[in-house]
């Protein structure tokens, strides 16, 4: 009698994982993002480990999540794991200021921002 379990909102052979409130923008944390997109989770963890961007780290345990939730929940082979998307997107913008010359404000705009990585277990070709 209890509620009826939700669809999957990925396909039977993908997982997916969202780190929310990154404090840096989201061009900068696209370039990390591009850094994996399409490559095996292996040496994706290996180019985020050794990355010397402040947020790969951060992206890193993203990734980390999405494979744990793919051999967890979805019974997915860690070893066929592929990164088969990465997105970013705006999350919200702190506003400060400091004051400048002749009375005047100088805008800082502090953003953050979110990542989504979706792995997909791929056949391997013999």
């Amino acid at each position: 009698m209890g509620k009826e379990q939700n669809p999957r909102r990925v396909a039977d052979n993908e997982a997916f994982a969202k780190a929310k409130m990154l404090r840096t923008s989201p061009q900068k944390l696209n370039l990390v993002a591009a850094l994996i997109r399409g490559k095996k989770v292996e040496k994706a963890l290996a180019d985020l480990t050794f990355s010397k961007k402040r947020i790969a780290e951060d992206v890193r345990k993203c990734l980390q999540s999405a494979i744990a939730n793919a051999e967890n929940n979805h019974g997915l082979d860690v070893d066929s794991l592929v990164v088969a998307e990465a997105w970013v997107g705006k999350n919200l913008v702190m506003k400060r200021g400091r004051p400048r010359a002749r009375g005047r404000f100088g805008k800082i705009m502090k953003p953050f921002s979110e990542i989504t990585i979706k792995v997909r277990q791929v056949e391997e070709r013999a």
